[in-house]
């Protein structure tokens, strides 16, 4: 997959990701360990969107992927707890670049967590909801399993 030169300064352990189809149990601990040395950064945060965008991934993608992206929109801006309108314009583009459920469940994870958000923002994570394709599978599917 191709990167925006923007990434160039990710840090070469996920930069390494970035061109695998698949990524095993073991690279998202590799890359647990690497990104627990410093935060995470913006050219971090978009190899990940590219990474989710572009890879098989396994089910510890999941939670990594999340919570690493809720700490750097949510946890490690200044001031702590506060979406600012041009962070959650560009979490949203991330996200709708990548359309995965992974993406829809950070979405979430970031209204859950936040103390102040734009008033726009739990809209627009609703309309995801009912524009996304595997958001909507999801839910159908769960709601078969619970029926």
């Amino acid at each position: 997959m191709s990167l925006p030169n923007t990434l160039e300064t990710a840090q070469p352990a996920l930069q390494a990701l970035t061109d695998k189809a698949q990524i095993t149990a073991a690279d998202v601990a590799a890359l647990r360990a690497a990104l627990a040395e410093r935060p995470l950064t913006r050219a971090d945060a978009c190899a990940l969107f590219a990474i989710e965008a572009g890879a098989e991934t396994p089910a510890e993608w999941t939670p990594f992927f999340v919570s690493a992206l809720t700490d750097l929109v949510v946890w490690n801006a200044r001031p702590t707890g506060v979406i600012e309108p041009a962070e959650a314009d560009w979490l949203m583009a991330q996200a709708d670049r990548a359309r995965t459920l992974n993406c829809f469940a950070l979405l979430v994870n970031v209204l859950a967590e936040a103390h102040r958000i734009p008033a726009w923002l739990p809209a627009a994570v609703r309309a995801r909801a009912a524009q996304w394709p595997c958001v909507k599978e999801a839910l159908r599917s769960h709601m078969a399993q619970a029926a």
